[in-house]
Formats: C-alpha cells, structure tokens, sequence
C-alpha cells in the first residue's frame, strides 16, 4: 500500500495559490487514476484507489499547511502505511517554476508543513516530490507570496510541473523511488 500527499491549505481562497500545488497535483492524480470520491477522515479528504500493483491512497490534510503531520501520522498507522512507502507533493522557494525536484530525504528547507510532517513521522527519510514556485521579489513577504496566485505567464509552467509530479507518482507506483529520481529530475 501507498500514500501519496499533497500539502496545501483547504477553503476556496487557496486553491490556486502557490502554497495549494500539493493539492493541484493531488486533483489531477484522482482524475487519472480514477478515483474514487474522496471521504474525510482524521482531518484530511483522501481516496483508496486499487491499482494493480496494491492499494493506493491520495492524501489531502484539511489542517492547514504548518499541522499537515496531524492528519498523516494517523492516517498512515490506520492504514498501516510504511514511512517508505510515501510521498509527500509540496511547493519550493528555492527551485524555479517549471521545475520539480525528487529527493528521498532532507530537512524541511524552512517549509512548515514538511517541519510538521518530519515531526510526526519522526524521520526525515521519506519520498517527496518538490514542486518549484520561486522566490518573490520586490520586497514581498514569503507568507504573501506562497498565498499569491501564479501570474498568467506562469500558469502553463504552473500545469505542466502538476503534470510531471502526477507522472513520476504513476512511475513510482511501478518502480523504485530512486529509479524515478533518475527519470525526473531535471526533466
């Protein structure tokens, strides 16, 4: 069985922000892989999809971005889910738009719902895919800009990173986390 998690902020003002990718990518994996209608449960909406290689579950926490490990932890251990057999889909100041790094591990990097993940998992040593969405410029504030929109010019890099992260999950789903690495970065 596998989880895959996309962080994000619930309620209509965030959907389309820099903060929501987790939650776009989340969106476009249930449409490919058919899932289900999402149920709620320990504070997040997830869907078990069965996909010919085990169950599969996609994750959206409801908690709100910083307490993102309060819904993980326990949905993993009552699905008895393995900390190897995750991966958590986030947004990244530090990689550009357009682009999407895969890492098997690492720290937070400043980004509070990996802090909260980390935290409840006790581990750093899990599967993630890092979608890039820039740093801002001109004086914004970090907390402003990670809630802001993506400009028109961004919105096609915007879809096709989305794009990239449900494919390499897709991958994942068939063969091991390094061999997609391997396959995605830098795509």
């Amino acid at each position: 069985m596998k989880m895959i998690i996309g962080l994000g902020n619930p309620g209509k003002q965030y959907e389309k922000t820099r903060h929501n990718v987790g939650f776009q990518a989340i969106d476009k994996l249930c449409e490919r892989l058919l899932a289900p209608s999402m149920q709620s449960k320990f504070n997040g909406m997830y869907s078990v999809v069965h996909h010919p290689k085990g169950k599969v579950i996609l994750v959206k926490p409801l908690t709100y971005m910083n307490l993102s490990g309060e819904c993980v932890r326990p949905l993993m251990d009552y699905y008895g889910v393995d900390v190897g057999d995750i991966v958590v889909i986030y947004d990244d100041l530090d990689i550009a738009p357009g682009t999407i790094r895969l890492r098997q591990k690492g720290s937070a990097g400043g980004h509070n719902g990996m802090k909260s993940l980390i935290a409840h998992l006790g581990t750093d040593q899990f599967n993630r895919i890092r979608i890039g969405v820039g740093r801002p410029v001109g004086g914004m504030k970090v907390a402003d800009y990670v809630l802001s929109s993506f400009s028109k010019e961004e919105q096609p890099l915007i879809g096709d990173m989305i794009d990239k992260s449900a494919s390499a999950v897709e991958s994942w789903l068939d063969n091991p986390f390094n061999d997609v690495m391997n396959k995605f970065n830098g795509a």
